[in-house]
């Protein structure tokens, strides 16, 4: 018998144990096992988070293209982390000012990573003080007075 796997009638508790030890060499699995994605996330693994503008910047956008992508620089109310996150639609960075209160969420780039070709950007503003920001862009709603 040439074979290294065990074989037999009473052999599947073996072969179920040398799977699972053989699994650790996939770098995917070790990642979602140890965690690694979640500690290394400034959202801590949740949808969205909550946070306070406190700087607007301007982001040169990558070649072929040439342009300057609207974007906040975020301190996170759960964890104190400061992120950088993009402003969607035209206009949108007149909306939003510094200390207001808004909701971020994934750019929904390739596994987690930033979009298209906004360097380093992550994630996009998708609420400002509660009322939506495609709303405000579109002037369907007005900015409450805090």
């Amino acid at each position: 018998m040439g074979s290294k796997a065990p074989r037999g009638e009473f052999a599947a508790r073996k072969l179920v144990a040398k799977r699972k030890k053989f699994r650790w060499s996939s770098r995917e699995y070790k990642r979602r096992m140890l965690g690694l994605d979640i500690k290394a996330d400034p959202l801590e693994g949740a949808p969205m988070a909550r946070g306070i503008v406190l700087e607007k910047v301007g982001v040169e956008s990558r070649q072929p293209n040439s342009a300057i992508r609207k974007c906040v620089r975020v301190q996170l109310i759960k964890n104190g982390k400061v992120i950088t996150a993009f402003l969607p639609g035209d206009g949108a960075l007149n909306v939003v000012d510094e200390h207001d209160e808004v909701i971020v969420e994934g750019i929904g780039g390739p596994r987690g990573r930033s979009m298209g070709d906004i360097p380093g950007v992550r994630y996009k503003v998708i609420m400002v003080n509660g009322v939506s920001l495609k709303e405000l862009v579109l002037g369907r709603k007005q900015k409450p007075m805090r």
